[in-house]
């Protein structure tokens, strides 16, 4: 079950600015809006392919990755479990100020086993923080485009962006975003290697984009009494375009950490449908977690 779920790979790694790696390994991109390893799962997912890693321009740090074969969630025992790629992925992070970066990237996706996963994406994502006596503001402004490429079937260019302003002090933190995927010619905005559970709500309603689009406002807020990390978000979300309302969703979370090595989680999701084709749905999840 958990065949997958692993690191294997040859590093190179001369000196401070380089780093050279070949084989399998996690690659978790900034939020992992795009590229992650899908944590939620039993099963992480992981790259095959060979990553650099270089330090040595001032304040910049340029990753790259050639990807062969991305090992998905699934395991290798279902046909979706295994996607054979010829994928490039780029991200420079360029440090302006102690206080705020920007980061350029593009994701060049060819999925040889889902045509409809033939995307390039460009974008950039510019965040930081603001501090004003014990209360600190975090701060997130990103836009991107994507288009077809190679054997899609699809023929479509949609826009991405996201605005996010998030402040916090002694524990706790309260905020507000928007997130918009686009859609053109009836085709949706997609990531198909991101870690689809912590986007427009933990129900998992939304793990493909729907060929209208998406946009999800959302508020949240969070407290942290002690060992406790508890979370209260709300969402509302519709279509990016045309007039269509998908529904909302308030996610809960509370995490206690027990031991330095045991930890708990519950979880509670409930979406509230308004539009065909969704439905009303509630998850709830209580989890024990070890480290070793």
């Amino acid at each position: 079950m958990f065949e997958d779920a692993f690191e294997l790979y040859f590093q190179y790694a001369p000196d401070e600015d380089w780093r050279i790696r070949f084989g399998r390994e996690r690659i978790l991109l900034d939020d992992q809006r795009y590229v992650g390893g899908v944590g939620w799962r039993q099963n992480e997912q992981t790259y095959d392919g060979a990553s650099l890693l270089y330090k040595g321009f001032a304040n910049t740090e340029v990753f790259y990755s050639y990807v062969n074969n991305v090992n998905r969630i699934f395991g290798r025992e279902v046909t979706a479990g295994d996607h054979d790629q010829d994928t490039h992925l780029l991200n420079v992070n360029v440090g302006l100020t102690d206080a705020w970066k920007v980061i350029r990237y593009t994701y060049i996706i060819n999925n040889e086993d889902a045509p409809a996963f033939f995307t390039s994406t460009f974008g950039a994502r510019l965040m930081g923080t603001i501090s004003s006596g014990d209360s600190r503001y975090k701060l997130l402004g990103e836009f991107a485009t994507q288009s077809d490429n190679s054997n899609n079937p699809a023929d479509y260019d949609a826009n991405y962006f996201c605005l996010e302003g998030i402040w916090s002090r002694q524990g706790f933190s309260a905020g507000a975003g928007f997130e918009s995927l686009g859609s053109d010619n009836g085709q949706g905005f997609r990531t198909p290697l991101a870690t689809l559970h912590a986007f427009q709500g933990w129900a998992e309603q939304f793990l493909s984009t729907p060929g209208a689009g998406i946009e999800d406002l959302y508020f949240k807020a969070g407290y942290k009494p002690g060992k406790w990390n508890m979370q209260l978000v709300y969402r509302d979300l519709s279509a990016e375009r045309g007039s269509g309302d998908y529904g909302s969703e308030i996610d809960v979370a509370a995490a206690h950490q027990l031991t330095d090595r045991y930890g708990l989680l519950l979880k509670l999701a409930s979406f509230n449908a308004d539009d065909p084709p969704f439905v009303d749905t509630t998850k709830i999840w209580v989890m024990l977690t070890a480290a070793f």
